[in-house]
């Protein structure tokens, strides 16, 4: 391929990636929803009722409520229940399982 017709495929390409999404990169994403709230009756909403109440709860019965695997779990628990929603999770253990607990979420 000669030089010409690179230079000329390379413009082209350039101009159909520009016209695709025109001010794809500059909108900044809005998200409708806040991160406190869930679906009534979905597992994310069971999951964090059940870390809400006093008794709190272990892996295992969160894996039997949601029907996720013990790795799902705890992926649920860092990255949405501490990182995304900014909630303080505490742990301790209590005859040898460890059960986890959520504070009331902040109403600001």
């Amino acid at each position: 391929m000669s030089k010409r017709k690179a230079k000329q495929l390379r413009a082209k390409i350039a101009t159909r990636r520009s016209n695709a999404r025109p001010g794809r990169l500059s909108k900044p994403k809005t998200n409708t929803t806040s991160h406190d709230q869930s679906k009534a009756g979905s597992k994310q909403a069971r999951v964090l009722a059940m870390l809400a109440t006093p008794a709190g709860a272990s892996i295992a019965t969160i894996m039997q409520a949601t029907g996720w695997q013990q790795h799902s779990v705890r992926g649920f628990l860092a990255g949405v229940v501490r990182k995304k929603l900014h909630r303080e999770l505490t742990s301790e253990v209590v005859d040898g399982v460890r059960i986890y607990r959520t504070a009331a979420p902040e109403r600001a």
